[in-house]
């Protein structure tokens, strides 16, 4: 959006427009952006939620990091401190 934004500044610069029509060039271009955005990420947002809902029926389960704290997590650091030694 801003490299929008820069791009329009250095359009109506070089057609010499005036102060007041850049600023009105460029609300329009931010708005147009803005716009643009919002829906993309409503439609992201959307997919999003019915993946989610969908893998919650298939009853699948998510893999989540192990805890520092785990079993396997301190035979790997009992490991590493036999090989530094």
């Amino acid at each position: 959006m801003l490299v929008a934004g820069l791009v329009t500044i250095v359009i109506t610069y070089i057609r010499q427009y005036s102060i007041l029509s850049k600023l009105a060039v460029l609300l329009a271009v931010m708005l147009v952006f803005y716009c643009l955005g919002s829906t993309l990420v409503w439609f992201l947002d959307h997919f999003d939620a019915e993946n989610e809902k969908r893998n919650a029926q298939e009853g699948e389960v998510i893999e989540k990091d192990a805890d520092p704290g785990a079993p396997e997590s301190r035979e790997s650091d009992s490991e590493e401190e036999e090989q530094s030694i």
